[in-house]
């Protein structure tokens, strides 16, 4: 097992060594994959250090350097130093993080991150805090929380009885949400038609006025959605006045915040957040601006036992069950790896002043690519407030062309998306290695591919 996990630890690093050098993606092709995969499974037993060296040949050609420096295609970050060595750990260690029986190791780390991660955020100390997957498992799990709570409030028992004669519950939610509010909506029974859409701004954040006249317009439970960082733009909500007028009505304040949470960590940019602390439940990922491995995000609840009520279970042969704890009975999974090791190592290797770091470079990268590319000659439709950009290279066919040929280049890869009706490039900035070389050599490729663009 020693010499088998120094292989692996050792492929590994050079794997990340050659991320600043290597195409960030290039055409893979997928029936060679499909072969150095596949064939018969073998009738007999192989050993642990062929099948490890089988696996690092098979899955090179198709991997994607989304965790180097110059992939901007969505908000994710490669995992930082301590937080890698720390998931290697992990997996070492195979601790089972459903409760402080399994892992008393594993509850502690997740406690402590939780505090510091609430501070960071601007989230109330006395919150809740799950460790769950990702945005769509935070997103979900809050919005639980808002269900119970408000049915509750109408004196109906929703995890006894369903939604079969329940009250109606109002969805009040931007025009500009995030997907993932939508299936969670759908996931709890509600239904993407429940929403009640509320109009935006020019840059995607929620127009209050507009908020306070569709909560006026119908009675009853509600739960509003807000959001901080419009997926496209970057654009927050003005959270202190949702909040309030969600408040005076009686409503639930949930608040996506898969990527944007993470402004309130960084002084330069925690006033886009003000507010923050008054919504009753928060999404937030910590595989984006974090930079810690995958399968790794936040639910926070103002409401500790509304948020255990809505989630947890109860079984006869669980060692530790009737006692509410901040692991399993806050999350959708039993049976679930200790993720937090590696958000508690990403933490302690950053500190409060690398996190604001993070955050503000991340931003300053994002505007001094906008403002190279359009020096270039390119249309910046957004605010760059944080690190989100949408360019444009005049119609949707030309826009759509640049950004499958910088795909192709290998330089660095972006998606497209579509905004108010037009076709963008959409360039996330949010890991910690890229540097302001990195965003020279990528704005020069994008203008130079843009060159060769057909214009129609």
């Amino acid at each position: 097992m020693r010499d088998l996990l120094a292989r692996a630890a050792e492929l590994a690093a050079a794997y990340r060594a050659s991320l600043p050098d290597r195409p960030v993606a290039l055409a893979a092709d997928p029936a060679a994959l499909r072969a150095g995969f596949g064939g018969p499974l073998s009738q007999r037993p192989s050993p642990p250090s062929q099948v490890l060296e089988e696996l690092a040949r098979a899955a090179e050609p198709g991997l994607v350097a989304t965790a180097g420096p110059r992939f901007f295609g969505f908000v994710i970050g490669g995992a930082l130093p301590a937080a890698t060595a720390a998931d290697v750990l992990a997996t070492g260690w195979d601790q089972n993080g459903f409760n402080a029986v399994l892992s008393p190791a594993a509850a502690a780390a997740e406690e402590a991150a939780g505090g510091w991660l609430k501070e960071l955020l601007g989230i109330p100390a006395t919150a809740s805090t799950g460790f769950v997957t990702g945005g769509q498992a935070a997103n979900t799990v809050g919005l639980a929380a808002a269900r119970h709570h408000v049915l509750a409030e109408a004196s109906w028992d929703v995890e006894r009885n369903g939604l079969t004669g329940a009250p109606r519950v109002r969805v009040v939610a931007s025009e500009e949400r995030h997907a993932t509010i939508d299936r969670a909506l759908r996931l709890l029974g509600f239904g993407t038609r429940a929403v009640e859409p509320v109009a935006t701004d020019a840059q995607g954040a929620i127009d209050t006025e507009d908020l306070e006249r569709v909560l006026a317009a119908g009675r009853g439970p509600v739960i509003v959605c807000l959001q901080a960082g419009n997926v496209n733009t970057g654009a927050c909500d003005d959270l202190r006045a949702a909040c309030e007028l969600t408040h005076r009505h009686g409503g639930w304040a949930h608040v996506d915040g898969a990527f944007g949470l993470w402004a309130a960590a960084n002084p330069a940019t925690a006033a886009l957040l003000d507010g923050v602390g008054l919504a009753d439940s928060w999404a937030c990922d910590g595989h984006k601006w974090l930079n810690v491995p995958y399968d790794s995000g936040f639910v926070f609840c103002a409401r500790p036992a509304v948020h255990a009520e809505a989630i947890a279970y109860r079984a006869a042969y669980l060692v530790g069950a009737g006692e509410v704890s901040g692991m399993g009975d806050l999350t959708l999974e039993s049976s679930r790896r200790a993720r937090g090791f590696a958000v508690w190592a990403a933490l302690r290797e950053l500190g409060r002043d690398g996190v604001a770091e993070l955050v503000d470079r991340c931003c300053r990268l994002a505007r001094r690519f906008a403002g190279a590319l359009a020096d270039g000659g390119a249309e910046i439709a957004n605010d760059v407030v944080l690190n989100q950009v949408l360019v444009s290279f005049g119609d949707d066919a030309r826009t759509d062309a640049v950004t499958a040929a910088v795909q192709r280049d290998g330089t660095c890869w972006l998606g497209g998306t579509t905004w108010r009706g037009r076709r963008y490039l959409r360039i996330s900035v949010s890991g910690w290695t890229t540097t302001e070389a990195d965003v020279d050599r990528s704005a020069a490729a994008i203008l130079r591919l843009a060159g060769r663009a057909p214009s129609t």
